[in-house]
């Protein structure tokens, strides 16, 4: 008689004891180990943490914007630990010195090519049922971003170089550019 294995389950213990370096995320019990970001990555980063930090201080805002690696805690429980490459957090209770506890009000990931499962399907699904209000997944290699609304149920696509407007600012848009 064959038993099926159940696959092992891993907490964020397990990311705290990866040797020191390692970056991985943990969604529901599966560990994804990352590869650190390259050059393009890095810059769009910074360009959009920077257009980001300088709206919000302008409005002398609340929000925090927030790169990675910063870690965000989504859901009550030990089984899921993300660092997405930008959380914009605006409810200051969410924060700590571990990271953000509850869902970040906008997230966004800058694709690579060994996150574009994670990125544009399983980080998806869960940004959306965790809370998170806007997620937007910029994809360097087809110069386009995603944005999706959660809270209104939109979903938009724009080239690099177009005026986005971000959801939870109302006089606010980005252009994405390399």
């Amino acid at each position: 008689m064959d038993t099926l294995k159940k696959e092992e389950r891993c907490t964020i213990e397990d990311i705290y004891a990866l040797p020191d370096g390692e970056r991985a995320e943990l969604i529901d019990g599966k560990i994804y180990y990352m590869a650190p970001p390259g050059w393009t990555h890095q810059k769009i980063s910074r360009r959009l943490h920077q257009a980001i930090a300088n709206y919000i201080d302008s409005r002398e805002g609340a929000c925090e914007v927030l790169a990675a690696p910063f870690a965000v805690f989504l859901s009550n429980d030990n089984t899921n630990y993300v660092e997405p490459d930008l959380s914009v957090i605006c409810d200051p209770s969410k924060l700590d010195e571990k990271g953000c506890h509850g869902a970040p009000d906008w997230i966004i990931e800058i694709v690579s090519p060994s996150s574009k499962q994670r990125d544009y399907m399983i980080k998806l699904f869960k940004y959306r049922t965790a809370g998170v209000r806007e997620y937007w997944i910029v994809d360097p290699e087809k110069q386009r971003v995603m944005v999706y609304g959660f809270e209104n149920d939109t979903f938009e696509q724009y080239d690099f170089g177009e005026d986005i407007p971000v959801g939870i600012y109302e006089d606010f848009s980005i252009k994405v550019e390399m």
